[in-house]
């Protein structure tokens, strides 16, 4: 039986890698731009990371989250987000002294256990950011203004941010109520696993996919109606930084992200192109360093769905020019194979992408594997040729055709490599 690769993981051929690359290209780009510095971390770490800051509630943790025991018994977990590793190695490196300010990016594989789909899959990439030593809204705007431009970059233009503020523990506390009071006779009739859940947490309702869930939060307040004094003037101004730097916006009191970790605003990104899925989502942890065992620090960043992004770029038909040579050498006769390998070998130190055969195929299948490659010129160089230390250069978009010297050739190379 052939083996495939696992349910819920794709491989990146290719024909699609071209597509990463410029995506990443792109986002590392922009990040540097705001002066966010790439970091890197494991694939795998200690499982309580997660269950303490995710929260044991969430469904990334409850139902989601890839764990096992290691070969010396330790608990371990796939990382299934990306933000909890980037806070660990921070506290880990001392990255961020007080009273410093520290922004970071990165792009990392995730996973998560569910069932694949659209922009569902068990091994997921996203793209972050993480900005730490700020309490202002002015950190906030950064981070939504970056993910923005970004997107603008790929040509992803029109639709809102979606942004909400969960106030901070005074706020919570008095919505918790709230919600339990309003949902009281749907608890009743729910079954105890579900009811022992939302009595834990109940804002995460409000994050629920379920139908009779999100039936019960009907006629639900905002929590907007309930948000401490500092903590609606900073939301407030907030709106006021999206509309100044021309961020479009929308405010969603229905959005309250499923982690535990999350204070005051909190943020999703929807395209039309991709109905019912969140493409980015973040927002402010003020009180996740504390949970890591490091000193009160502000933070706020999110994750960018990279699988999603894709899907989104694909629908909008966004084109990504494929990487192809400048130029195949064709060696017509057996004699030119080491004028070919020094022609490559020179192109190559100057930075030329140059293809050729390795197998001496027919003239005629060189030809062919020339105008597969996409490449610009066919340098051909037969008998003739060598009699005259000269190649044939053929433009494969125009068919003109003529000699250059062996000692020329790079030099032509050159002089054209922007066709």
């Amino acid at each position: 039986m052939r083996i495939q690769a696992p349910r819920g993981t794709e491989d990146v051929v290719p024909a699609k890698a071209a597509r990463w690359q410029e995506i990443e290209s792109a986002y590392h780009h922009i990040a540097s731009l705001y002066g966010y510095r790439e970091i890197r971390t494991p694939v795998f770490e200690d499982v309580q990371l997660f269950k303490r800051t995710a929260g044991e509630t969430s469904d990334i943790v409850d139902k989601e989250m890839y764990e096992f025991q290691d070969k010396g018994g330790r608990d371990i977990a796939l990382k299934p987000e990306g933000t909890a590793p980037a806070i660990r190695a921070v506290l880990e490196h001392n990255l961020c002294p007080t009273g410093t300010h520290l922004r970071l990016w990165y792009v990392t594989a995730c996973y998560r256990y569910g069932r694949p789909g659209q922009g569902r899959l068990r091994e997921l990439h996203q793209l972050g950011a993480e900005l730490l030593g700020s309490s202002s809204a002015d950190a906030d705007a950064e981070v939504l203004e970056l993910a923005m431009r970004f997107f603008e970059s790929l040509g992803i233009i029109g639709a809102p941010v979606k942004i909400n503020s969960i106030g901070r523990q005074e706020c919570r506390a008095k919505f918790r109520e709230v919600i339990l009071d309003h949902v009281n006779t749907y608890l009743q009739d729910a079954d105890e696993v579900t009811r022992a859940k939302v009595e834990k947490n109940p804002l995460g309702m409000l994050d629920s996919k379920d139908t009779k869930q999100k039936e019960a939060l009907q006629g639900l307040p905002s929590i907007l109606e309930f948000l401490e004094d500092d903590s609606k003037q900073r939301f407030d101004q907030l709106q006021a930084l999206l509309a100044e730097a021309k961020v479009p916006y929308q405010v969603s009191p229905e959005i309250v992200r499923g982690l535990d970790y999350y204070t005051e605003t909190v943020f999703e990104y929807e395209h039309p192109a991709l109905p019912g899925l969140s493409v980015f989502g973040g927002g402010r942890y003020d009180n996740l360093v504390t949970q890591l065992g490091g000193q009160a620090t502000p933070c706020v960043g999110y994750g960018i769905g990279m699988e999603r992004l894709l899907a989104v770029l694909e629908k909008l038909e966004h084109e990504t020019k494929q990487a192809a040579p400048l130029a195949f050498i064709v060696q017509a006769t057996e004699n030119a194979s080491q004028v070919a390998r020094a022609i490559a070998r020179d192109a190559r130190s100057k930075n030329l992408p140059i293809s050729l055969d390795l197998d001496r195929r027919s003239l005629k299948s060189q030809m062919r594997q020339a105008d597969g490659s996409g490449a610009t010129f066919a340098i051909i160089i037969g008998d003739d040729e060598l009699a005259q230390s000269k190649v044939s250069v053929k433009n494969l978009k125009t068919s003109d055709q003529q000699l250059v010297a062996f000692d020329k050739v790079v030099e032509f190379l050159c002089e054209h490599s922007s066709l």
